[in-house]
């Protein structure tokens, strides 16, 4: 099995890990792939390469490490956000240019979103992660209706859902459409997946 920072090499720049850095990517990596209860903290350690009281001594314990993975993945998130505004010619980008460069991030790093289709489709009943990244899309939200790049007239809950839904949407449902085409015959599948495009239509028109 390839280590979290052999299959996501773009964390870190492919420089030499601390053992801080390399417990976090053993938990976004055992953690997307075993779910938070089944992966237990010798896993982590044997995966990152670390004696377990690491763990306890960078962490305090598995949440904290949850925490820790969590707020790396919103920083990402953020970042995606900061950087299409810093290429933007407009004091803040739009929402093309925002959902491009989340999309490019995504893309660059794909325990992110395995860890996000666990994390979100998996634990109904406790996604601290969504309540976050709903903090940080209503945020991005309300720049770009002050800057007049996003309607005031429209409801701003509904903003934040259609662009969620748009950063994510595709994240969640491709994999379905890849498995319906591979339940075909291999001579009748497609040369290229067909692949999803997400709209979200206004309730109040």
């Amino acid at each position: 099995m390839a280590t979290a920072a052999a299959q996501d090499g773009s964390q870190d720049d492919g420089r030499d890990l601390t053992g801080r850095a390399r417990i976090r990517n053993a938990g976004l990596h055992l953690f997307a792939a075993n779910g938070f209860a089944g992966t237990p903290l010798r896993s982590i350690a044997a995966e990152a390469g670390v004696a377990i009281g690491l763990i306890s001594h960078h962490f305090g314990s598995k949440d904290g490490l949850r925490e820790a993975v969590e707020s790396w993945i919103i920083d990402l998130f953020d970042t995606a956000i900061d950087t299409a505004d810093q290429q933007s010619a407009d004091p803040v980008a739009d929402a093309a240019g925002r959902d491009a460069a989340v999309a490019r991030m995504l893309e660059d790093h794909p325990l992110v979103v395995d860890y996000l289709r666990r994390e979100l489709l998996d634990s109904p009943d406790d996604r601290p992660l969504l309540t976050r990244l709903t903090a940080l899309t209503r945020q991005s939200v309300d720049s770009m209706r002050a800057t007049g790049l996003a309607s005031t007239d429209r409801d701003r809950v509904e903003q934040v859902v259609t662009v969620m839904v748009r950063q994510l949407g595709k994240l969640f449902l491709q994999p379905l459409i890849d498995q319906i085409v591979d339940s075909f015959p291999a001579e009748e599948r497609p040369a290229a997946s067909p692949e999803l495009s997400v709209e979200v239509s206004s309730a109040h028109r």
